[in-house]
């Protein structure tokens, strides 16, 4: 959940942050555990990441059980894995990068025990953008609200899509309303998540967003909103992206990484 590590000189590296989340690194499989509310995030997140890479590379099927299969995917800050293994599921060539070593040892394991072959790394996006490496997509979830730099991280994820490709990004809209259902409600009513887990202050507008990813080529062509039904129990897709909110952005095919 954390792409920070002071392995490499990262500006965006918080390593307060990287503690915190490899402090929860035995649990990230534990569905009641810490992690519990990313495991009840992740059927709707998936949903609407299978749909937007669907519709963007135009030659996949939506009804077949791979259809991402032969694109190059980077999920960044990826944790015990949660979203990585989908998306291999789904027949992505996927790399995971986390700052964390421990984080990256649990998906590592958790992977292997599934018969999934991913690249799990523990390394940040800066360092693979210094490398020259690209990806078709790159996906980073509910990670932007922690790092220390979020103009720095975005311009390194946006530098590592290729021509044609695509950024996802989930994260936290700063409104009043976050700071009362992200925050009050989520850390200390319901109690979803430990307390402090977020810093309403660095919570990420839609136009901020948009704003830092421009100077790397990435144009923002979709958003949606993830809801809570309590009558439901589960996460939705919304249009109300005032809280959590999803951001596809894309990069011309014509346009150079």
């Amino acid at each position: 959940m954390a792409e920070m590590t002071s392995t490499h000189h990262d500006a965006s590296v918080d390593p307060a942050e990287v503690g915190r989340f490899e402090a929860m690194a035995e649990a990230w499989w534990d569905e009641d555990g810490p992690q519990r509310p990313l495991h009840r995030l992740n059927p709707v997140r998936m949903e609407i990441l299978r749909d937007w890479l669907i519709a963007h590379f135009a030659d996949r099927d939506a009804g077949d059980r791979r259809p991402l299969a032969g694109l190059d995917i980077l999920d960044v800050g990826c944790g015990g894995g949660l979203l990585t293994e989908p998306l291999a599921r789904l027949g992505a060539n996927v790399t995971g990068i986390d700052a964390g070593a421990d984080n990256i040892a649990i998906a590592r394991a958790h992977g292997a025990a599934m018969g999934l072959e991913i690249d799990y790394r523990a390394e940040t996006a800066q360092a693979l953008l210094a490398a020259g490496e690209s990806y078709d997509v790159v996906v980073s979830l509910e990670v932007v609200e922690h790092v220390a730099d979020v103009a720095g991280f975005l311009a390194s994820c946006a530098g590592l899509v290729r021509p044609g490709g695509a950024a996802v990004f989930a994260t936290l809209n700063r409104t009043a309303r976050s700071l009362a259902l992200g925050i009050v409600a989520a850390e200390y009513v319901l109690r979803w998540v430990p307390r402090g887990t977020h810093d309403w202050r660095r919570f990420v507008r839609p136009a901020e967003l948009r704003r830092h990813l421009a100077p790397g080529g990435l144009v923002i062509d979709e958003l949606a909103g993830i809801v809570f039904d309590p009558r439901a129990g589960e996460w939705r897709r919304s249009r109300d992206t005032s809280v959590n909110y999803m951001a596809l952005a894309t990069r011309r095919a014509d346009a150079e990484s």
